[in-house]
């Protein structure tokens, strides 16, 4: 299904069906018109003799500097080549294309000015699969993502660097592979092209799709625990959940019960106790507030997906020119910094449970650190380390970075976003969220192999999938292959794809609830 860009509409999972599935991209032809429009006005108002910040006046502190006719061209190329500055290594593919769809997303409006072909040039890159280089580190988040988005702007002047089919080539030779002619920068396409947060939006709108499906397998690994441990089922009724009334909480423990569906662990007198520990009978609390604020994270996402981020805002039907800060990443990087908490406190409470499995004082009967012959073997005690010393990792990350401004552009830019910073480090967190995961979850089919009754249907899933990527620890041998195993097949969600074959979809964050 080829998604068509009005400027409205796009969700979360139409961004990364483009930006990692190759979906096909067309401008709507309402929106073109917008953005012809658009671009009739300004050019009257240049006409004219009118100044427009960005359009014939230098940016930031230079914003009170008139420039001439005949400078008015080349300011756009001196403004990318002095904002692609810049550093470190280049970001994956997937979120510069995702920004780039973005960028397009915000002219559909027509409010942004440039000209028609900047935003087909972009929908063009984007179809045909030329994706720029662009370095990891620059943008503070305010003025928009200023540096990273200059260096795809760079491929409008036929420059900078590009990946096209498996090659890292010169902007200029990825253009002319791919057939698409170089459309160069006049009047506001320079500024049309990097003014907003739309790198920071593409990296969060992943993240927001992944840290969903990561929710799931931390559900997945909680069940296949409790059932190893014997937990008392009772603190997953649903009644509980909606007397309190957390949407979150409901959808957790709906997707828990319907993984330990057919356990015996579910049976009348099944020998389990009458009361168990915070991090076993309080999961969904925990990961329901979690997905709850996904829920509130998405939301603010697919408002910032589809609005408008510039500076100024071109109003041609009015004929007014508005400046103002909407490029500001404040409104996203505050619930993105916050879904890199609640992802360390889901990690926390998955080492909690961990620490029962192999904790002999709390395991249930399992034999300690889940080895076959305590003592003379080891088992997963050092698992247990691995997992801590990520979860601290963690930790050092969720110190938020939306109060760490530090003003720039000789303090014009006094308040900026640091949004980049919380996307990258959020995008750290999720990953080595997949690594806690994955030890949770090897731990607990150790421990359900030394149990002689039948887990539920999910759980079944999970443990067989599970020993797909690693076999049961029978005498000690060096885990490293196993967890980074795990490590892969959790980043892949391998977990989550074989309990929904087993037992069916399970629930998200957001949509009905069955």
């Amino acid at each position: 299904m080829t998604i068509r860009l009005t400027g409205t509409g796009l969700s979360i999972y139409d961004v990364e069906r483009v930006a990692r599935h190759g979906e096909l991209v067309e401008l709507d032809p309402d929106a073109l018109a917008r953005i012809t429009a658009c671009r009739a006005f300004i050019e009257g108002r240049l006409a004219a003799g009118e100044v427009m910040y960005g359009v014939n006046t230098g940016i930031g502190e230079f914003s009170e500097v008139r420039l001439s006719d005949e400078q008015v061209r080349s300011f756009q190329r001196n403004l990318i080549y002095n904002h692609a500055a810049g550093i470190g290594r280049p970001i994956p593919l997937d979120h510069v294309r995702a920004a780039m769809l973005l960028r397009a997303n915000v002219h559909a409006h027509g409010h942004s000015a440039p000209r028609p072909i900047i935003t087909q040039t972009l929908i063009a890159m984007l179809n045909k699969g030329v994706t720029p280089v662009v370095c990891e580190k620059g943008s503070v988040g305010a003025s928009g993502d200023l540096a990273p988005m200059s260096q795809i702007a760079l491929l409008l002047l036929g420059e900078g660097e590009a990946y096209y089919q498996g090659e890292r080539l010169p902007g200029a030779v990825a253009m002319e592979r791919a057939g698409i002619p170089v459309p160069g920068l006049e009047a506001r396409d320079g500024l049309a092209t990097i003014n907003g947060s739309n790198l920071t939006c593409a990296i969060s709108t992943l993240i927001a799709v992944d840290a969903e499906r990561a929710l799931q397998q931390f559900e997945i690994a909680a069940a296949m625990s409790l059932e190893a441990l014997r937990a008392n089922l009772k603190p997953y009724d649903t009644r509980i959940h909606e007397l309190r009334g957390f949407s979150g909480a409901v959808r957790s423990a709906a997707n828990i019960r319907k993984m330990i569906e057919g356990s015996d662990l579910r049976k009348p007198g099944a020998p389990v106790r009458v009361q168990d520990a915070y991090s076993m009978r309080s999961t969904p609390q925990v990961i329901g507030a979690a997905r709850d604020q996904l829920r509130w994270t998405r939301e603010q996402l697919e408002v910032e997906i589809n609005g408008v981020g510039d500076n100024p805002i071109f109003l041609y039907e009015e004929g007014v020119v508005l400046t103002g800060a909407n490029f500001q990443g404040t409104p996203i990087s505050v619930p993105v910094d916050t879904l890199g908490g609640v992802l360390t406190m889901v990690s926390v409470l998955s080492e909690r449970r961990l620490n029962r499995l192999t904790n002999p004082a709390l395991s249930a009967g399992l034999p300690p650190f889940l080895a076959k012959d305590a003592g003379f073997y080891s088992g997963l005690m050092l698992s247990q380390y691995t997992a801590d010393m990520q979860i601290v990792e963690q930790k050092m990350l969720s110190a938020p970075a939306f109060f760490q401004s530090i003003p720039a552009a000789a303090d014009q830019e006094d308040f900026v976003s640091m949004g980049m910073n919380t996307a990258l480090k959020t995008r750290q967190i999720l990953e080595v969220a997949h690594g806690v995961v994955g030890i949770e979850l090897m731990a607990a089919a150790q421990a359900l192999d030394f149990r002689d009754y039948q887990p539920g249907i999910g759980t079944r899933a999970a443990h067989a999938e599970v020993r797909r990527h690693v076999d049961f620890l029978a005498v000690d041998r060096p885990l490293y292959p196993d967890h980074n195993a795990m490590l892969k097949a959790a980043s892949e969600w391998r977990f989550l794809s074989a309990v929904e074959e087993a037992v069916g979809p399970l629930h998200t964050s957001w949509g009905a609830l069955a």
